[in-house]
């Protein structure tokens, strides 16, 4: 089993100097909006991810006028304690720390503390562009696979090399068109194994989704979600061949990986346009329990959960099931977040004999 002991903030947001201890699998988080409680969960989100879940640079996490921060957190795992440091120092650079012994790559960290978030904003996994539903696909895929996750990160890498030649072309009398084959040779290589996990992996993951998707709602709903890739119609190389004149003339790579996407139907039309508020965060959740319980499979425990403010706009019978899915059906450690106290109270005291409630 994971479980995190502890942990310890200085100068991480709105937490100058803070500590603290968890014992007990199931932790509600209690206050008032505005007194830290989603810096908690984003706390221990880096610990497992090495950056933060909510802001996109380190130094957002600063306390205001500091030049840095640090994190330590006390994990048991498979009853070996390990001790995780994160560190931002005050000339920008990020260290961190695994028993002491700092990383060379911070991808070598990503997996070892599987962890699976749930917030408000992850509502634009549905209702957003594509992009937000293969952000979730991918976090979820890199703590799977190390290899995925360097695959990815260097696809990603080149696909921004290629987009700064093509736009380097408009400037250019002639074009030297070998330099894009080797781009192009590079993508391929990348890709195609990203492709071939996604598309494997989503095989046993879309059904689970509907799975959850049914037992949140409480009813049966004709679900259907669908991988789209260009890959699925051509190869990599026919498809770099078939878009050339476009990219150069978009001045940007118009086909691969970085465009596949998950179709979501509800009654054969667009679920983002037709789904209630309840549907749509049944459907979150049910991405996130699938994402749970491919991660439980996948590595022989069950990962940490936490949950940012899942009680808002949930009625009471959808809430009663989600959590009758967290707290009984699973055995990971539970952060859950809430303004009123009284309310964790009511639904932990209903589903679980013990529990922890820390009052911010």
């Amino acid at each position: 089993m994971l479980k995190l002991d502890s942990i310890s903030l200085v100068q991480f947001k709105n937490y100058q100097q803070t500590a603290f201890t968890f014992d007990n699998r199931i932790v509600g988080i209690a206050g008032k909006n505005g007194v830290g409680k989603t810096n908690l969960l984003d706390a221990i989100y880096y610990c497992c991810f090495t950056k933060s879940y909510f802001a996109r640079s380190d130094g957002q996490n600063v306390w205001r006028g500091a030049g840095g921060f640090r994190i330590e957190a006390h994990f048991t795992l498979a009853g070996e304690p390990m001790k995780v440091v994160c560190i931002l120092r005050e000339n920008g650079k990020k260290e961190f720390l695994l028993n002491d012994e700092p990383y060379e790559k911070f991808a070598h960290h990503i997996g070892r503390f599987p962890c699976v978030i749930i917030a408000p904003d992850d509502i634009q996994i549905i209702t957003g562009g594509s992009e937000e539903r293969r952000r979730f696909l991918d976090a979820l895929l890199s703590q799977l696979d190390a290899t995925y996750l360097q695959h990815l990160i260097d696809y990603n890498k080149v696909l921004q090399q290629r987009n700064s030649f093509l736009k380097s072309l408009a400037e250019k009398r002639q074009a030297d068109m070998g330099l894009l084959d080797v781009y192009d040779e590079q993508l391929v290589h990348y890709g195609n194994y990203v492709h071939g996990k996604r598309k494997s992996f989503l095989q046993e993951f879309i059904p689970a989704v509907q799975k959850f998707y049914q037992q949140i709602a409480g009813v049966e709903e004709p679900l259907h979600i669908t991988y789209e890739s260009q890959l699925l119609q051509y190869s990599f190389p026919d498809l770099f061949f078939r878009f050339r004149e476009k990219d150069m003339l978009l001045q940007r790579t118009t086909g691969g990986i970085h465009k596949d996407d998950l179709d979501i139907r509800l009654q054969q039309q667009s679920f983002k346009l037709i789904a209630s508020q309840g549907q749509r965060k049944s459907l979150l959740f049910a991405l996130k329990l699938a994402e749970f319980e491919a991660l439980k499979n996948a590595k022989g425990f069950a990962p940490l959960l936490l949950l940012d403010d899942v009680f808002e706009k949930l009625d009471e019978h959808r809430m009663h099931n989600l959590l009758s899915q967290v707290c009984l059906e699973n055995e990971g450690q539970l952060f859950i977040t809430d303004t009123h106290e009284d309310r964790i109270r009511k639904h932990f005291g209903q589903l679980v004999g013990s529990y922890q409630v820390i009052c911010l």
